[in-house]
């Protein structure tokens, strides 16, 4: 009895201290649990409600347009078109792998590339799948309810004038940001800024509910100064000239000469800003803007100008330049075809003399003549805004060697864009004035006086001789006074000059008498036989002009002319009214420039005093 008695108490007090000990657990774990949960709805409740809205909650961005680029007529030559672009949550749809076959199906896609790409995305939560597609097509798509695939809106960029605007446009990346030319320049302004918004997704990943957090704001549109029919007709003709002269390449510009507005740009060979990919990187570069050439003859307007500003010569000065050759240094230069005698300054334009040049600019200080031409921006960029312009090459008198300063005055020893003879020569139109180029309409920039008024009309007047009387007749425009220069400037090789290759070149202002347009071609390396400026680049002038002066309603300012061609029935296209000049006349004042005369590639021996032209 006693002994069970005790063994009833022993176990009745275990129980007691099993309880007790249950209870403590029970209690400590409650304790636990409810610490717990105040640490993860109090104390660390921003991480979890993260975590848990990553799940269901999205931001996602809203795209939005990009600006619309126009021409100066408001007519559309880029614009944006809304497109979308197909998107994945790998790991939502790699739970659903017997759904790959048929999204690879339905995306066109091979079934292994897609299982790879979604592999090597497995730890991802986005991975876009196709870009810029038709939205009916993304449409079909997402309609397959295929676990983690969505569409998004995106925008896609069109140049509606394709290959001939190509180079100043330049084209934008997938992303829709500007890569090259204006695209590139002005592309903060046309992008605009993306909004955000917030969506609620199922388990299904399909959206619930959204809320706007930030709304878009469209890109800016952009006024261009190009006049999208001036730059297709300019596109047009130099495309013909490369192929009638078997050419490598050529360039065109047209400023305004009052404004500095570039009216058209044009560079070949081109591309389809359409469809970027596979072209060669060289076709993009603009070449107007960014390539150097020797600019041959049509220096010597500017080497006039500045002999004629300094007081070095006036328009009546006198040049002797017989024999037809001049020895500087170890080097000879010559006037060919044949010595041009007794000239005038005029006349030293209208022959192409570098006899005569070299002798003028000779009246000059070094300094006084690197000042002047520097004043017209060679040596300098043109500050148009175009990225990647180049400031040319025009060595400064310290670097200068013996014959430089000569050989300067007709062109050879310096580079030079053609954008920046355009807008040299818009200077020479616009009374001495020189404003810095621009491609957005209404843009005027400040311009600087750097000669007299008096001297850039005498200087004009001059050139208008080169087109009249000279190697220019090709230039011609019926019921206008053109005023110009050629230039016929050989090509520079690893080794010097490379023999048979040349640069031709055309620069000039209209209407003379109240100058509208400067504007410049060159044309690389013809090789049909023809090389010469007048015969290969004035022509172009003459197309091309004859067609922009009646699309922007320039009156005749040759009325005489005008006249006598509508009495004798000639007023249809001014390539069939105007004469064609014999060979000679056309070749005679651009040869005196451009050929190996004057260039100090190798040593010549003068010929005796009396000798006859080289």
């Amino acid at each position: 009895m006693n002994g069970s008695g005790r063994n009833r108490t022993r176990n009745s007090f275990n129980l007691r201290r099993r309880l007790q000990w249950v209870g403590l657990a029970l209690g400590l774990c409650s304790v636990s649990l409810v610490g717990r949960a105040a640490y993860v709805q109090i104390i660390n409740s921003d991480f979890y409600q993260r975590q848990g809205e990553a799940r269901y909650l999205r931001e996602l961005p809203i795209n939005t347009s990009r600006g619309m680029i126009t021409d100066r007529n408001g007519e559309p030559v880029a614009v944006s078109t809304p497109v979308a672009s197909i998107w994945v949550n790998p790991q939502e749809l790699l739970r659903s792998p017997d759904r790959i076959p048929e999204l690879a199906t339905a995306l066109g896609m091979p079934l292994d590339e897609l299982s790879s790409k979604l592999s090597q995305k497995s730890d991802k939560e986005f991975m876009f799948l196709r870009r810029r597609i038709n939205p009916d097509d993304a449409e079909k798509v997402v309609a397959l309810k295929i676990p983690g695939v969505a569409s998004q809106r995106e925008f896609r960029r069109f140049y509606p004038q394709g290959e001939a605007m190509a180079h100043v446009l330049g084209f934008t990346n997938i992303d829709d940001r500007g890569q090259e030319g204006l695209e590139l320049a002005f592309d903060e302004w046309l992008r605009g800024k993306p909004g955000a918004k917030r969506v609620i997704r199922n388990r299904k990943g399909e959206t619930v509910e959204s809320d706007l957090l930030r709304p878009a704001e469209p890109g800016k549109d952009l006024t261009l100064s190009i006049d999208r029919r001036i730059q297709f007709l300019a596109f047009k003709e130099l495309r013909s000239a490369l192929i009638a002269n078997k050419a490598a390449g050529g360039s065109m510009v047209i400023m305004d000469v009052a404004t500095g507005e570039i009216l058209a740009m044009v560079n070949l060979p081109t591309y389809n800003p359409n469809s970027v990919g596979g072209t060669a990187p060289d076709t993009r570069r603009n070449r107007a803007v960014t390539d150097l050439v020797e600019p041959g003859s049509t220096m010597k307007p500017l080497t006039i100008a500045s002999a004629l500003q300094t007081g070095a010569v006036t328009k009546d000065t006198i040049v002797d330049t017989n024999p037809g050759y001049m020895a500087v240094g170890r080097y000879t230069i010559k006037d060919v075809p044949r010595n041009n005698g007794v000239l005038n300054v005029t006349g030293v334009i209208t022959r192409s003399s570098n006899i005569g040049a070299a002798k003028i600019a000779a009246k000059m200080p070094d300094q006084v003549f690197y000042d002047s031409v520097h004043s017209f921006g060679y040596g300098s960029q043109p500050h148009s805004g175009f990225p990647g312009e180049s400031a040319g090459v025009f060595p400064r008198p310290a670097r200068w060697s013996g014959p430089s300063k000569t050989t300067m005055s007709y062109g050879y020893g310096l580079n030079v864009t053609p954008l920046q003879i355009a807008t040299a020569y818009s200077a020479l139109g616009n009374g001495g004035k020189l404003i810095a180029p621009t491609f957005v309409k209404g843009q005027h920039n400040e311009g600087k006086q750097i000669i007299d008024e008096k001297v850039a009309k005498e200087v004009v007047a001059m050139m208008e001789t080169v087109v009249t009387q000279g190697g220019a007749k090709g230039a011609a425009v019926l019921g206008y006074h053109v005023a110009g220069k050629t230039g016929t400037a050989r090509k520079a090789g690893p080794g010097g000059y490379v023999p048979g290759h040349y640069n031709s070149l055309f620069a000039g202002v209209v209407p003379a008498s109240n100058p509208r347009f400067a504007t410049v071609i060159v044309i690389n390396d013809p090789q049909a036989g023809k090389y010469y400026g007048g015969l290969v680049s004035a022509p172009v002038f003459h197309n091309v002009m004859e067609g922009a002066l009646r699309l922007m309603d320039v009156p005749p300012d040759d009325i005489d002319a005008w006249l006598a061609a509508q009495q004798s029935g000639k007023m249809g296209h001014a390539a069939s009214s105007l004469p064609t000049p014999p060979m000679e006349a056309l070749m005679a004042p651009d040869a005196a420039a451009e050929f190996d005369a004057a260039l100090p590639s190798a040593h010549a021996t003068l010929p005796p005093a009396q000798g006859g032209t080289q």
